[in-house]
C-alpha cells in the first residue's frame, strides 16, 4: 500500500521534477532522455512542443528546439513508445529486432499502396544522399492517402515510403530541417548502435523500461500502455513481479494495481525546490490521468482536440508544478516577441506564489526568444469561467 502523498513525491523525484538537473545544455539533454527512458512528441509549437516542455521544465541552459538538436543524430531516434516518442540510442537494437509498429500507424494499408520497387529505390537514395527530408528525394508519384477519422495523410508515394521504412527501423528520423523532418539510415545516424545486440525479449526489456518511464504503471488499460498492450493482457507482468523485477503496489483511493521499479521506495528523494514548472500536456508526470487525480488531487484532461464550446478550460492549457504539488495552470502563447498568458487559473485553496510564476514565465520566454511577458493578474479560483 503506497499513501497519495508518497506516491507524489516519488513520482515528481523519479520524473525528474524535484531540482534541475545537475547537467546543462546538451549533456543535460541527454542525461535527461536516459532518465525518462522517451520524450513524448506533438507537432504543436504554442509555447515550445512538448518536447520542448518537458526538457526546459528540468534542464537549464536550454532554448526552444534544443531538445532536438541536442539529441539528433547520434543520441535518440523516433519510433512508438507511449504514442510517438524520442527514444534514447539505446533502445534502436530491440526495435530493429521487432520492427516496432502501433496498431494504429496502420503499417499494412501503406503497404498496399507503396509498391516493393518504390520503397527500394527510396531506401537506395537515402542511402547514397545521406540525411534527407522527403522533398529532396525523387518524386514517385502519388498515392491514395492513409484517412484518419477525416484527417488525411500524405498523398506522396516517396513519403509514405519512408513512414514505412521508418517504421521497419530501416531509416531513422536524423533531425529537423526547413522541410520537416530529416532520415537516414541507421549506420550514420545511430553508429554505435546499429549493430548492437538486444540480451532479452522486446516485451520483457519493453516493460521494464515503461515501469521505468511511467514511475508508477497502471495495470488498467490506456493509452499509458500503448504498444504494450498486448503485455498488459499476459502473464509477464506477473512474472516480472514474481522474480522480484517489478513491484506491485496499491494506492488508497483508487481502485487500480500498479507496477513500479523494484525498490523505487529506497531511491533518492529529495525534498522539492521553489522553483515552479511548467508542463507540457503530454509530460510523463500526466501520462495517467487516474492516478495524477489520487496523488495530486488534481483533475486534467487536454482539450486540445475538443470544439471550443466543449472545452472546460482553453485549447492548449499547461499544469503549473510548484514544490511537488500540481498548482494551477496557464495558456499562454508567444506574440510578437512577448510571451502573453491569456488565461491563468489556481487550483482551490491555492495561493499561487507569484514570485515563483513571474521567474518561471521569465525563464520560459527567455527559451522561448521572447523579451517580455505579460499576465494576468487576476486569479479564477476553480473552474474557467
Amino acid at each position: 500500500m503506497l499513501p497519495p502523498d508518497e506516491a507524489r513525491r516519488f513520482l515528481v523525484a523519479h520524473l525528474g521534477l524535484s531540482r534541475p538537473f545537475p547537467l546543462q545544455g546538451a549533456r543535460g539533454a541527454r542525461a535527461l532522455l536516459k532518465t525518462l527512458r522517451c520524450i513524448q512528441l506533438d507537432p504543436l509549437d504554442v509555447i515550445g512542443t512538448n518536447a520542448d516542455l518537458v526538457a526546459l521544465a528540468r534542464v537549464d541552459g536550454l532554448a526552444r528546439g534544443d531538445v532536438y538538436r541536442h539529441l539528433l543524430p547520434g543520441h535518440a531516434f523516433e519510433h512508438f513508445a507511449k504514442e510517438r516518442c524520442l527514444l534514447p540510442a539505446s533502445a534502436f537494437p530491440y526495435y530493429r529486432e521487432r520492427a516496432a509498429q502501433a496498431p494504429w500507424w496502420r503499417l499494412e494499408e501503406r503497404l498496399k499502396r507503396v509498391p516493393e520497387a518504390v520503397l527500394h529505390a527510396v531506401l537506395e537514395e537515402v542511402m547514397a544522399r545521406g540525411r534527407s527530408s522527403p522533398r529532396e528525394l525523387k518524386d514517385h508519384g502519388a498515392v491514395v492517402p492513409i484517412d484518419w477519422s477525416g484527417w488525411k495523410g500524405t498523398a506522396r508515394a516517396t513519403a509514405m515510403a519512408l513512414e514505412i521504412l521508418w517504421t521497419r527501423c530501416q531509416v531513422v528520423v536524423c533531425g529537423r530541417g526547413p522541410g520537416g523532418k530529416l532520415y537516414d539510415v541507421p549506420h550514420r545516424a545511430l553508429p554505435r548502435m546499429a549493430e548492437a545486440r538486444v540480451t532479452q525479449t522486446f516485451e520483457r526489456w519493453g516493460l521494464t523500461e515503461r515501469v521505468e518511464a511511467a514511475g508508477l504503471l497502471s495495470r488498467a488499460s490506456g493509452p499509458h500502455w500503448s504498444t504494450l498492450t498486448e503485455v498488459r493482457t499476459s502473464s509477464l507482468p506477473d512474472t516480472l513481479v514474481d522474480e522480484g523485477v517489478l513491484e506491485a503496489v496499491s494506492i488508497p483511493g483508487s481502485p487500480r494495481r500498479y507496477l513500479a521499479p523494484v525498490g523505487f521506495r529506497e531511491r533518492d528523494q529529495p525534498e522539492p525546490d521553489a522553483r515552479m514548472r511548467i508542463l507540457g500536456p503530454l509530460d510523463p508526470v500526466l501520462w495517467d490521468r487516474e492516478l495524477v487525480r489520487v496523488a495530486f488531487g488534481f483533475d486534467y484532461t487536454w482539450e486540445v482536440y475538443k470544439p471550443a464550446a466543449q472545452r472546460e478550460w482553453g485549447w492548449y492549457v499547461c499544469p503549473l508544478l510548484h514544490r511537488g504539488k500540481l498548482v494551477g495552470r496557464l495558456e499562454a502563447r508567444v506574440r510578437d516577441g512577448v510571451l502573453q498568458v491569456d488565461n491563468l487559473w489556481r487550483e482551490k485553496g491555492v495561493k499561487l506564489d507569484d514570485a515563483a510564476l513571474d521567474e518561471a514565465l521569465a525563464r520560459h520566454a527567455a527559451a522561448c526568444g521572447a523579451e517580455a511577458v505579460s499576465r494576468p493578474r487576476a486569479r479564477v479560483t476553480g473552474r474557467a469561467s
